[in-house]
């Protein structure tokens, strides 16, 4: 997994992956946001709305954490070894808004993250065991939560719309 110098690397590569991220669905046709093709495990909706599920979920871990609350890691109801049904919740609440609509949410969640990185501590953000809800038995530091949430999907499903875009524009 990646490593960072320092938080500014982190939030640098977080807003470049995202932008390169998006830019994917400039193109896109409302009309077939719900498209679903064999090659392509996910459709446009559904990529954005997984998106949305886990940034959203990291902001609220910390929100719920700094409130007091117990974190019940990956939601309430889910656990980690059936993580199928948790992407349906994902998809059922921000699959009902429109490609533009959920491209916004998702700019906006990204940029709380960002901000909210920017409150941490080198020490909150780069030692393990800083958050209850970051510690598990491998002890990851909390920004490897941030980017197997943030970086690693927004660089891999990249590729997957494109190759959606690609074979739709084909078919179509």
């Amino acid at each position: 997994m990646r490593t960072y110098e320092n938080k500014q690397e982190l939030i640098d590569e977080i807003k470049k992956r995202y932008e390169k991220y998006d830019e994917e669905f400039e193109q896109v046709p409302e009309a077939l946001k719900n498209e679903r093709i064999d090659e392509v495990d996910k459709t446009p909706s559904e990529n954005l709305s997984y998106q949305l599920g886990w940034v959203n979920l990291i902001l609220q871990w910390e929100q719920d954490e700094q409130a007091g609350k117990v974190v019940q890691t990956p939601a309430q109801g889910y656990k980690w070894n059936n993580l199928g049904g948790l992407y349906q919740s994902f998809y059922e609440k921000y699959g009902k808004y429109s490609i533009a609509e959920q491209r916004k949410m998702l700019r906006e969640s990204v940029n709380q993250v960002c901000i909210w990185l920017e409150t941490l501590s080198d020490q909150e953000l780069f030692e393990a065991g800083q958050r209850n809800y970051a510690t598990t038995k491998a002890m990851w530091p909390l920004y490897k939560w941030v980017h197997i949430n943030t970086v690693a999907p927004f660089t891999n499903f990249q590729t997957k719309i494109r190759k959606w875009k690609k074979l739709t524009t084909l078919t179509n």
